[in-house]
């Protein structure tokens, strides 16, 4: 649940940016980004920014987190200076701003001297409003004599969790912003990152000074995600068929080693599949150009390790596959958070064996610290917790960062969508239990599987473990069935894994009633080999060979310009393209996400488009029921909760809901449509259009003045054509 902490700015005498009224904050959002509305805690981070409050905000990705900086740098005279690790990202943004209007660049390492100082040079001149640079930045002198000149009135840390030695992605030269308080005093400071648990929050208001700062925190809930856990058994062929059951849809699957991305993009390109890899062993122009071509729809599958996806922005990423388990949740979390980002259903998969427990287990032993080994080990058992449990993976999810979840509708992860069944397995634990006791609690699970599995192992046979009676007792079950019995009886407390001791099984109190007072053992039933996916998708696309060349077009104009595809339009805008048919430039600002620059420069090449497609394919009339979609949001409303609430719950932007509410109106159902607007409100409304008509919005919308909204017109015009 979203959650607020607002405090007195501090005094400020200088750069005062003063009360920006509420109408021209809407209206730059709606002209530059195409927004008619903010989504949750956005407006009132922008406020506080705007009324100079240092800000941290931890919101998930896909929340719009980069909005509650431009935005706000759009509305003052100074210089926004946005400070970001990730090269990719700037450049992403960066076009997508320069595409809306706005003066925006970056400066980096991948610029030569000259391109670095016209940058500069603009800068110093005053010509640009949002200025992206990396954190070592900070340490060229020269540069903060660029920045004392142009005097900065506020600066956005994003990934701010890289400051921490707490977090999962800590970054020496983060430590180095701790200068800017005392640097530019008067400047706004603003923190933001996607993941943070509490210790890692604190720390980073500690390190920054930000003890004082309004704070915002959204929910971890990503609720267009769909989580899924496969027993790691023949994982490619499960690869493949997966791919092949989304061809259209781009998508990223992380491995652990070099070594792995390319020979599994190497099978993927063989069978069919326009995939790459990506890790940092590639040379310097490959390893620049491969990510762009992803972004650029020009490569579907990127096959990678860890080392790509912070930074990539790209929205459409339908599948994020996990070929091996990650170190930590926190990291997986982020990772499998690179889908979906447009707010739409995307899948997130993860292939599960105990092998990949034990290679991380061989790592943590080479780490130098004591306490380095402890708390990776306690990380990767987390993890390995996560994956094997048999509860909902979405609540277990955020309860690891302190939420709790509330519950949905619709099945959230493949626990839910086909509950696990328990079954008896004493004997089986009984058999496990006493080889652990036989072999004298020092060893991991694998070894243990591995005495009883009758294993001709060196290490086995060394420690003269074939001469025990455990030995071989269980060699009817396969060691996947076995991996599995070892899990559930850690995750069920019969047995426990020993930090001290490289993570030997032990027996706990519960396992010795097992053994010796003949205690029942109901685990989860062993997983079974999944096929294909079951995609947990809804089609939105009513016409799909309109959207198909939409896309076609969109990638047509993004190559000419030289810039990702979703920086013309994002895919939400062309399925809304494809239903609603629009016809007129008016018709087309009244689609979430194109703004006036946009429509401006695009909308003619897609009107056209459109246009000569329904001359040959003229649209069938509407008819007049509510869609499976539409008919799930209103029994939400139906239910009492409001329309951000809602929003948060089914994973999508409030301009969708609020449209699925006016089109609810339009087709006749009956809403309670005062808890949507005030009646006041609603009155004043209903006069405007009296004296203007129903259409267009914008002369209505200047003749109220005030603070009114574009949502509330489209909701009072449909609620009176409805009457």
């Amino acid at each position: 649940m979203a959650q607020t902490n607002l405090k007195p700015a501090r005094d400020r005498d200088h750069q005062t940016v003063g009360r920006v009224p509420s109408t021209r904050v809407l209206e730059t959002l709606q002209h530059t980004f195409g927004y008619t509305s903010f989504r949750p805690l956005q407006h009132d981070i922008v406020r506080s920014v705007l009324d100079g409050r240092d800000v941290f905000v931890l919101m998930p990705t896909g929340g719009g987190k980069s909005l509650c900086y431009q935005l706000p740098a759009l509305l003052t005279d100074g210089l926004t200076v946005v400070i970001s690790p990730l090269i990719a990202l700037m450049k992403d943004q960066v076009d997508a701003l320069q595409a809306s209007g706005v003066a925006a660049t970056f400066i980096n390492s991948a610029l030569d001297a000259a391109e670095i100082r016209r940058r500069q040079a603009l800068v110093a001149r005053g010509e640009i409003k949002l200025l992206y640079v990396a954190p070592e930045r900070l340490a060229t002198p020269g540069f903060v004599r660029l920045l004392e000149a142009a005097n900065p009135w506020f600066f956005a840390i994003d990934e701010a969790h890289c400051i921490s030695e707490w977090g999962h992605d800590f970054r020496p030269e983060y430590r180095q912003l701790r200068q800017l308080r005392q640097l530019f005093p008067q400047a706004v400071i603003g923190a933001f990152t996607a993941t943070a648990t509490t210790r890692v929050q604190a720390d980073i208001k500690q390190q920054l000074a930000l003890e004082d700062a309004a704070s915002f925190q959204g929910s971890f809930n990503r609720a267009n995600l769909f989580y899924e856990v496969r027993p790691k058994q023949a994982a490619y062929e499960q690869i493949i068929d997966y791919i092949n059951a989304h061809r259209d849809e781009s998508g990223i699957i992380y491995c652990s080693t070099r070594a792995t991305t390319d020979q599994v993009a190497e099978r993927l390109r063989a069978d069919g599949v326009n995939a790459a890899s990506y890790h940092a062993g590639l040379a310097g122009n490959e390893r620049a150009r491969r990510p762009e071509e992803f972004v650029s729809d020009d490569i579907q599958v990127m096959v990678a390790t860890i080392a790509f996806g912070m930074g990539i922005d790209k929205p459409d990423v339908r599948f994020v596959i996990h070929h091996d388990l990650p170190k930590n949740l926190e990291g997986f979390y982020q990772e499998s958070g690179r889908a979906g980002r447009d707010g739409e259903a995307a899948e997130c998969v993860l292939f599960y064996s105990y092998a990949d427990v034990s290679k991380h287990m061989h790592f943590i032993e080479q780490k130098y610290s004591e306490v380095e080994r402890r708390v990776a080990t306690q990380q990767l058992q987390t993890m390995a917790d996560w994956a094997g449990t048999i509860r909902c993976r979405r609540r277990s999810m955020l309860a690891y960062f302190d939420e709790e979840y509330d519950g949905s509708t619709d099945p959230c992860c493949d626990v839910c969508r086909a509950p696990v069944e328990e079954v008896e397995y004493t004997v089986a634990a009984q058999m496990f239990l006493s080889c652990v006791k036989r072999t004298g609690e020092r060893f991991g699970a694998a070894h243990v599987i591995d005495v009883l599995r009758g294993s001709r192992g060196q290490k086995l046979l060394q420690w003269r473990h074939d001469q025990l009676s455990t030995y071989g007792i269980g060699k009817e079950r396969s060691k996947e069935e076995w991996q599995h019995v070892a899990r559930q009886l850690l995750l069920g407390g019969f047995c426990a894994q020993d930090p001290e001791r490289y993570n030997a099984i032990v027996i706990t109190e519960r396992g010795y009633r097992v053994l010796f007072k003949g205690e029942q053992v109901l685990i989860a039933e062993p997983p079974k080999l999944v096929k294909r996916a079951s995609s947990a998708r809804e089609t939105t696309t009513s016409n799909l060979e309109l959207f198909e060349r939409l896309r076609q077009l969109r990638k047509r104009v993004a190559d000419q310009r030289g810039v990702p595809p979703y920086v013309i339009l994002h895919d939400s805008a062309l399925r809304l393209m494809t239903a609603d048919l629009p016809a007129t430039r008016d018709a087309l600002l009244r689609i979430p996400g194109i703004g006036q620059r946009k429509a401006e420069e695009f909308g003619d090449i897609f009107l056209t488009e459109i246009a000569s497609f329904t001359r040959a394919h003229p649209p069938a009339p509407r008819q007049p029921a509510v869609t499976a979609t539409i008919r799930a949001t209103l029994q939400l409303f139906h239910d009492g909760h409001d329309l951000d609430t809602i929003a948060v719950t089914r994973g999508m932007t409030l301009e969708t809901v609020e449209s699925h509410i006016v089109e609810a109106l339009e087709l006749g159902e009956q809403l309670d449509i005062d808890r949507l607007i005030e009646p006041a409100r609603r009155a004043a409304i209903e006069a405007a259009f009296a004296e203007l008509g129903p259409a267009p919005l914008k002369p209505v919308l200047e003749l109220l003045g005030g603070d009114y909204t574009y949502a509330e017109l489209r909701l009072v015009r449909a609620a009176s054509q409805r009457d």
